[in-house]
């Protein structure tokens, strides 16, 4: 991602920590790029909400704070709850450990949180796998994105 940044071909960011990223910083304060900081849980969920077709989430995170303003606020059996839309995305990069010739993707440990539900909120969804696989040799119970959803496939050169 960073260098895409550095690129300048962003325009808008939905992250939840930009921290680790100087060039991200430098080009929101220069007003090149602009962000918006979503809490890990809430950007999930609103990730999720796109690539399952659902029309938002509801969740009390951000109420009372400045993350309110302009936002639409429910009532739930009496309880307030900020309506957030759901994210899609042009492009869905995502990372994989193993991927066989026909594009099922292997995810190992934390890369199981973001990647399965990123894939299905792309127009264009692009995998980069550490290794290739026949098909067949990744057990169907541990595809964790089906080849059918990956548009581009890159493999890691050694």
């Amino acid at each position: 991602i960073g260098k895409l940044i550095s690129a300048s071909l962003v325009r808008h960011v939905i992250a939840s920590h930009i921290g680790l990223n100087p060039e991200t910083q430098a080009k929101m304060i220069a007003g090149d790029i602009t962000c918006e900081m979503v809490p890990q849980g809430k950007l999930i969920e609103r990730i999720r909400a796109g690539g399952m077709g659902l029309g938002g989430i509801l969740t009390p995170t951000g109420l009372g704070t400045d993350v309110e303003i302009g936002k639409q606020i429910v009532k739930v059996k009496g309880r307030r709850c900020l309506f957030e839309t759901p994210l899609k995305a042009d492009f869905a990069l995502i990372w994989a450990w193993q991927t066989d010739y026909i594009g099922n993707l292997c995810f190992m440990l934390t890369l199981q949180n973001f990647n399965p539900v990123s894939a299905l909120v792309g127009r264009v969804v692009i995998a980069e796998a550490e290794s290739i696989v026949p098909v067949g040799v990744i057990l169907p119970d541990a595809v964790g994105t089906p080849g059918v959803l990956v548009d581009h496939l890159l493999i890691r050169a050694v």
